[in-house]
């Protein structure tokens, strides 16, 4: 889905940021799509387009869920009213999506991975966030593997066979 654009260049809805490696390094077990709490100046910012969330995480303390060390840079025109940019927002997800979480994180020691940041289709700031299990070297050499393969065999195909 290609970002819905307003005047001025600023997107009303749509994505905002992709953590493509996400799939690459973790394998995603299950998704979550959460609310986030952000300041004016944030919002701002993100309808400009400009946000980073390859090297963020989400992590569960005191009985919410924290998103860590995910980049929105300032807001140029708000002057002293400007947010910290790699300060930890809070996500909003239900108790019972938290528990869960939480449980799986503690357990089973996986990570919550951000792989999507967004407005959905109300103008709201969404998250899309993966329940992940790191992936071992061999792991990924096997999708890298795979990744070319059907690269190669869609080439092949498009070529009508001709080889």
């Amino acid at each position: 889905m290609a970002p819905k654009k307003e005047g001025k260049g600023l997107i009303s809805h749509g994505q905002v940021a992709e953590n493509r490696r996400a799939r690459f390094d973790y394998e995603i077990m299950d998704t979550v799509e959460a609310g986030i709490v952000l300041t004016g100046t944030e919002v701002k910012s993100l309808r400009a387009g400009q946000a980073q969330i390859a090297e963020s995480y989400a992590s569960p303390e005191g009985g919410e869920l924290w998103l860590i060390n995910a980049y929105i840079p300032e807001y140029l025109q708000a002057n002293r009213f400007n947010h910290v940019e790699r300060r930890p927002r809070k996500l909003l997800v239900s108790k019972k999506q938290l528990a869960r979480l939480s449980q799986e994180v503690e357990r089973a020691g996986n990570t919550i991975v951000p792989l999507k940041l967004y407005f959905n289709e109300h103008g709201k700031a969404k998250l899309l966030i993966g329940l992940g299990k790191g992936k071992k070297a061999y792991d990924k050499r096997e999708t890298a593997k795979n990744r070319d393969w059907n690269r190669e065999k869609s080439r092949i195909m498009k070529e009508g066979g001709r080889g």
